[in-house]
């Protein structure tokens, strides 16, 4: 299995990963690219396109596919929903290709797709110019009026997303021989008075009473990181001709979504202008409801990348890639990670180094995994990242750990607000020595112990590990330089060489025997009881 695992699978993501480069070079910033397409040309008199974009970014004379975008139907000019997220480096020429197809209601497959025109332009274009808009080309000439426009927005450093579930009830009937089929859609207030829109549910047929899917976004697309800015929030019925009827609207800001982080609902009346105005005894055209809003980021593994490890080319260091058998730090992820990712609801994982110069500015933390997408898919996802970046990396120092974990708890922290057992971090190191912020790391570990999270620690080598195993405070309560102790043991080191010659089955029970303890103090601390399956279920919104 671990050599199943070490050997890297062939997708159409992780080729692109590794044959594009994304570690050559440092990264400049994370960029959110949008797309809109005008004019789009009929082909069909009695019917319009049901487009859909591709971007492609070019490697070695080759166009290969990153992402695309959801099919709107009925359009001749969409603003899709769907956000591309890509890391832009300066020094390099980024060529990426948008290729515009209307997709049939029949199937949603390119091959069968007809291909409506291409633009072709750099990422440096348009990050420089914030918003590019370029003529759609068809075999070298231009297609009718046909323009695309993307528009490109820097990440803040907030990494952080959030799950939203909306549901309405109640809302106005725009049908003669049916009920409404509606969907909503989220805009953001920027700063200049424009709306950027967020997010589009899909649309529930036949139903005033609608519950759409809970989605994902992340804040800096929501509101750009500030709570209070404004968003629109329009519901319309859905009409095959791409025509839409209005229902209603309302504003909300993040501040109130995030009432609904502790169980609660939040409600606004969907009101429609016009009727407000000529109808004297209206009041409202529904109510939507926002039955979940969750902020994750889901639990971290860290890897040290100092250069204590030694080179990664000589077969005597940690890092060392063996061509027939994974070195240790992959025989550790995999054994605990195999077992950790049984629990996680999504089963990403965000991979962080530390240590490493890359490849001349030393970074305490920095990111393995591709950034077009939210973390690794499983601990699989995680051994490629690492395969795949490590060939490119300096290693350096110092072994900080102080910072991995102080990500973690910020995250975590939001889960304080819930009043239901709804999330449970888990903070993964592999280290090979003795870390250099011991006091930073002891204030971070005490602080954590107030949190739902629990670390676990998996010592590479035969380096000194005392340290650690005064961090596990199984010997006696931790305490912060300031005398603070522990509320709670939540760190479990093992040193891997105790399990070297062992089963993997081994390790992964000695590293996770505490957590299951560790997460019933947590919530029995804060009185917090278990939901019994059926509550669970019941508790969950999910789409007709």
């Amino acid at each position: 299995v671990l050599e199943a695992i070490f050997k890297m699978t062939s997708n159409i993501y992780e080729s692109a990963a590794n044959t594009l480069g994304l570690f050559n070079s440092p990264c400049l910033a994370k960029v959110e690219l949008r797309v809109t397409c005008k004019g789009i040309s009929d082909r069909d008199a009695l019917s319009k396109p049901d487009p859909c974009v591709l971007i492609k970014m070019q490697s070695h004379g080759q166009w290969l596919e990153v992402d695309r975008t959801e099919v709107i139907r009925s359009s001749i000019s969409p603003t899709f929903s769907k956000v591309f997220t890509v890391d832009f480096y300066f020094e390099e020429v980024q060529r990426l290709r948008y290729e515009l197809y209307d997709i049939s209601s029949n199937h949603n497959g390119i091959k069968e797709a007809d291909f409506l025109g291409a633009m072709e332009c750099t990422l440096g274009q348009i990050v420089s110019q914030r918003k590019l808009t370029k003529p759609l080309l068809k075999q070298g000439s231009t297609v009718s009026k046909s323009f695309i426009m993307v528009t490109a927005e820097e990440l803040t450093g907030n990494d952080d997303y959030v799950e939203l579930s909306f549901s309405a009830r109640k809302l106005d009937d725009k049908d003669f021989f049916s009920k409404s089929d509606p969907f909503l859609e989220i805009f953001r207030m920027n700063d200049d008075d424009t709306l950027q829109l967020v997010h589009r549910t899909e649309t529930v047929m036949n139903n005033l009473n609608p519950v759409w899917k809970t989605f994902k976004t992340s804040l800096n697309s929501l509101c750009s990181g500030d709570h209070d800015r404004p968003l629109k929030c329009t519901v319309w019925d859905w009409d095959s001709n791409g025509k839409h009827d209005y229902i209603g609207e309302y504003q909300a800001t993040f501040k109130e979504m995030r009432g609904a982080m502790d169980g609660r609902q939040v409600q606004w009346e969907c009101i429609n202008p016009k009727y407000q105005i000529k109808k004297k005894n209206y009041k409202n055209s529904g109510i939507v409801i926002l039955n979940q809003c969750k902020v994750i980021h889901d639990s971290l593994v860290a890897i040290d990348f100092t250069a204590s490890n030694g080179d990664p080319h000589n077969s005597c260091s940690l890092h060392y890639i063996h061509p027939y058998q994974p070195n240790e730090y992959l025989k550790a992820l995999v054994a605990v990670g195999e077992i950790c990712q049984d629990y996680d609801s999504d089963k990403m994982f965000p991979a962080f180094g530390f240590g490493a110069q890359i490849p001349v500015t030393v970074c305490v933390l920095f990111c393995v995994f591709p950034t077009y997408v939210y973390g690794c898919a499983g601990i699989q996802g995680v051994v490629e990242a690492y395969q795949t970046c490590l060939p490119k990396l300096q290693l350096y120092g110092p072994t900080n750990i102080a910072p991995i974990i102080q990500k973690v708890a910020s995250s975590a922290s939001q889960e304080m607000h819930t009043k239901e057992a709804m999330q449970y971090f888990i903070l993964l190191i592999l280290t090979d020595g003795v870390i250099t912020d011991m006091a930073d790391t002891r204030e971070a570990i005490v602080q954590a112990s107030h949190l739902p999270m629990s670390i676990i620690i998996v010592g590479v080598g035969s380096a000194d590990f005392s340290d650690m195993q005064m961090l596990d405070g199984d010997d006696g309560i931790l305490r912060s330089p300031k005398g603070e102790p522990c509320l709670r043991d939540i760190v479990q080191f093992v040193p891997f060489r105790n399990f070297k010659h062992g089963s993997p089955a081994e390790l992964a029970k000695t590293v996770l025997a505490e957590v299951p303890n560790q997460v019933v103090d947590y919530y029995n601390n804060k009185g917090i009881k278990p939901k019994v399956p059926s509550e669970f279920e019941s508790s969950r919104t999910f789409a007709p």
